[in-house]
């Protein structure tokens, strides 16, 4: 089994949406990536808490087999987001961010992480992102995540960054943001001229559209959800699905293997959002995946 390296933000997050709200919850791009990608690999994590980090949560990555030794605990807070979704939950509205102790963040990986053989660059900046590239000696295989926030004002370094990756995952907006592009279908291969060999782009309830240099596209809906309760960490969820099902396969990714971790991050992340924070996510077995996928071909199947 491949051992998956990411790394990212463990966080508490105050959310407010229509169905409710819940206050320092727990979140993060590593947490909601490390739960999905457990499921099906190894998985190894690079990132910084406070003191205020609760054991129940080392405890819940513990249990999953996932290895901390790149997690550090320092004096201080943990990161901290508030956001509210109100009409569009494909769009969360940030009504405070407090970095706190990753604010100083400085990704160094264990001696032994460094032979991992995926990589996934959670939503961090891009100068930190090259960090752990540097970091690492001959990855099989390197994807990114970025945010609205890096684009605006790192452009130049996150473009660094995508020359060195095999894999983009980004929204829509993002994509749009990054290229000028009118829609994601003409914002994709833009994309992949940067650098990366494929692009998946994230469409939320409308599902994801992934392109490659080899064979252009692959587009297929979400699995239809009647009520989402919390759509956070929906995308880190879908990239530890999409991360663990290609380690899984111990092989280099070939197109086939991209477009099934596609439908098996997109199922991964239709579990996220039916309740606040990871509640979901850490009760889901390979067993539900399973029931969900039956049910997922009956849509997109004549």
């Amino acid at each position: 089994m491949s051992e998956i390296l990411v790394v990212g933000s463990l966080a508490y997050d105050s959310i407010e949406t229509p169905s409710g709200k819940v206050d320092r919850a727990l979140g993060g791009s590593a947490n909601y990536f490390s739960l999905a990608a457990s499921l099906f690999s190894k998985v190894r994590v690079v990132g910084v808490v406070g003191e205020d980090y609760d054991q129940k949560d080392y405890d819940l990555l513990n249990n999953r087999g996932v290895d901390l030794a790149g997690l550090s605990k320092v004096p201080g807070k943990t990161f901290h987001w508030a956001g509210s979704y109100e009409g569009d939950l494909n769009e969360a509205k940030t009504l405070k961010t407090d970095l706190n102790v990753f604010a100083d963040f400085n990704p160094q990986l264990p001696e032994h992480f460094k032979d991992s053989s995926f990589v996934f660059l959670a939503n961090i900046a891009p100068e930190l992102q090259l960090q752990v590239l540097e970091q690492v000696k001959s990855p099989k295989f390197v994807g990114m995540d970025t945010m609205n926030f890096w684009i605006s004002i790192k452009k130049d370094k996150l473009i660094d960054v995508l020359k060195k990756v095999d894999l983009v995952l980004i929204n829509e907006g993002e994509a749009k943001m990054l290229t000028g592009a009118a829609n994601a279908i003409s914002a994709a291969p833009l994309i992949t001229a940067m650098g990366p060999k494929a692009v998946v782009i994230k469409r939320g309830e409308y599902g994801f559209a992934m392109y490659t240099k080899d064979e252009g596209y692959f587009i297929l809906p979400a699995m239809p959800i009647p009520t989402v309760v919390d759509p956070t960490g929906a995308g880190d969820t879908f990239a530890g699905g999409f991360f663990g099902y290609l380690a899984a396969q111990k092989e280099v990714p070939t197109i086939a293997n991209l477009k099934q971790a596609c439908i098996m991050g997109s199922m991964m992340a239709s579990h996220t959002i039916q309740d606040f924070s990871v509640k979901a996510l850490a009760k889901v077995t390979l067993g539900d995946l399973e029931k969900r996928l039956t049910e997922y071909k009956k849509v997109i199947t004549v």
